[in-house]
C-alpha cells in the first residue's frame, strides 16, 4: 500500500528552500539625465541630475563623500547636486549603497566648454535655384548638431564632423552645437 505521508519528509526540503532567502547581488545602478548624461557644460556653476535604481531600495547617495538628500528605502531615487569647475575639468566620484550593503561607484567627468564649435566651408556651389555646401565642423569636446537653412542633418556626434546639404535660395545659413550647448552660426554665399 502506498502511503503519501511517507513522501513528506522528502518533500520537506523542497517546500523549504523556496522559503530560504535569497542574497541580494544586484548593485544600485547610478545614471547621469543632465546635460545628455554627460558631465559637459557653458557654465562653471550647474545642476547635475540623475537617478539610482536598486530592487531592495537605495538606502544613500554620496557625491565625494557629501550625503545627497534622498528617501531612504526607495527602488528608484532621484538625486541632484550643484557642480562647481573652476579649471575647465573635475571629477566628482557618486557613490550609492542599496539595503543589502551593495555598493556602486560612478566618476563623473565635468567639463567647462565655453567656446563654441569652428564651421570651415570647404565647397559651396550655386547651379540655378539649387546649393551646394559641404564643410567641417571642429569642437575641442564634441560637435552635437549641424543645421543647414532649418534643417538638421543625420551626423555622427565627434570632435570632427564633415557635413554635405543641398538647400535653395541665394546662400545657405549653417548652425551648429557642440555638447555643451554652445553655438556658432555662418552664411554660406
Amino acid at each position: 500500500m502506498y502511503r503519501p505521508l511517507c513522501l513528506l519528509p522528502l518533500m520537506l526540503p523542497l517546500v523549504m528552500g523556496s522559503c530560504a532567502r535569497q542574497t541580494d547581488t544586484f548593485k544600485p545602478r547610478i545614471t547621469i539625465t543632465s546635460g545628455n548624461g554627460s558631465g559637459i557644460s557653458r557654465e562653471k556653476t550647474f545642476n547635475v541630475e540623475g537617478y539610482v535604481l536598486d530592487d531592495t531600495g537605495v538606502t544613500s547617495i554620496t557625491v565625494d563623500d557629501q550625503p545627497v538628500s534622498v528617501e531612504s528605502g526607495r527602488r528608484l531615487a532621484q538625486f541632484r547636486f550643484q557642480a562647481q569647475v573652476e579649471d575647465g575639468r573635475r571629477q566628482y566620484t557618486i557613490v550609492a549603497r542599496d539595503a543589502a550593503g551593495n555598493r556602486s561607484t560612478m566618476t563623473l567627468p565635468v567639463t567647462v566648454d565655453n567656446r563654441g564649435p569652428e564651421i570651415k566651408v570647404t565647397r559651396y556651389e550655386r547651379t540655378g535655384n539649387t546649393i551646394r555646401v559641404a564643410g567641417v565642423v571642429t569642437d575641442d569636446i564634441r560637435v552635437t548638431q549641424v543645421v543647414v537653412d532649418g534643417n538638421r542633418l543625420n551626423i555622427t556626434p565627434g570632435p570632427r564632423v564633415e557635413f554635405y546639404a543641398e538647400t535653395s535660395g541665394i546662400w545657405a545659413d549653417i548652425e551648429v552645437m557642440d555638447a555643451a550647448g554652445n553655438t556658432r552660426k555662418q552664411r554660406a554665399r
